[in-house]
């Protein structure tokens, strides 16, 4: 069965570019000229994967991804011309699994596409029995769920895939780049702030949790835990 993907952009000639290059890898692709008229369809028929515009008529694409990740994890790529750092992060930060600027290569959009399918499918396929604990955090990849004190957490695809790749290398510290293409699966050259992107948002669904994700200064990122700050009396 193909992957379906729904794309909405205010922008007829946007539209038709991105579908005619998805359709032609050999995806199944849906546009829509504003971000109701696809959540109104996905609400009756979920697709594998959403291309949101930000500006549109109607309710904005910000809205929507925000309106989608309440309900559901399915992969978000967020395709704009506000291309400040503020709007990157905003659009991370609101559920998005990725953002990009445009003017944009189709070429490269196919690309991340890709590399979001893949990443959601190794995580299907692999780890499939492995379950992985560190401090008060539990993961188990054979349901994709994450517990915090026995307290489910919602991760997007992302988020769960992130995760999990710092629990299976708890022990050491892992590079950006390592992250890029273990987890994106980026085997090209690419802005290494979209892990820091993700990891922001990351950090704040873990605040309840006695797990840190610690910044190492010029290279990545390390799982450690909290310290308590205890002024006994």
């Amino acid at each position: 069965m193909k992957q379906r993907i729904y794309i909405a952009d205010d922008e007829a000639n946007i539209r038709f570019i991105i579908s005619s290059f998805l359709k032609n890898e050999g995806y199944e692709v849906m546009d829509f000229e504003n971000g109701d008229s696809l959540f109104d369809m996905f609400m009756k028929q979920p697709c594998d994967m959403v291309i949101l515009d930000l500006m549109m008529q109607g309710t904005d694409g910000l809205s929507i991804c925000m309106k989608l990740r309440e309900r559901t994890n399915v992969p978000i790529i967020i395709v704009s011309a506000r291309d400040s750092e503020l709007d990157r992060i905003t659009g991370i930060t609101m559920g998005s699994d990725d953002y990009m600027v445009k003017p944009f290569s189709p070429v490269e959009l196919v690309a991340r596409v890709k590399a979001l399918f893949r990443r959601v499918q190794m995580d299907q396929k692999s780890h499939q029995q492995e379950i992985y604990t560190y401090e008060d955090i539990l993961i188990n990849t054979a349901q994709r769920n994450v517990k915090i004190k026995d307290v489910p957490l919602v991760l997007t695809p992302t988020e769960f895939s992130l995760l999990t790749y710092l629990f299976q290398h708890s022990e050491r510290a892992v590079s950006r780049a390592e992250l890029l293409k273990n987890v994106w699966n980026f085997d090209f050259e690419a802005d290494t702030r979209a892990t820091d992107d993700i990891m922001k948002r990351l950090r704040k669904k873990l605040t309840l949790s006695d797990v840190l994700i610690e910044s190492v200064w010029g290279f990545g990122f390390k799982l450690s835990k909290k310290e308590t700050n205890e002024n006994p009396k």
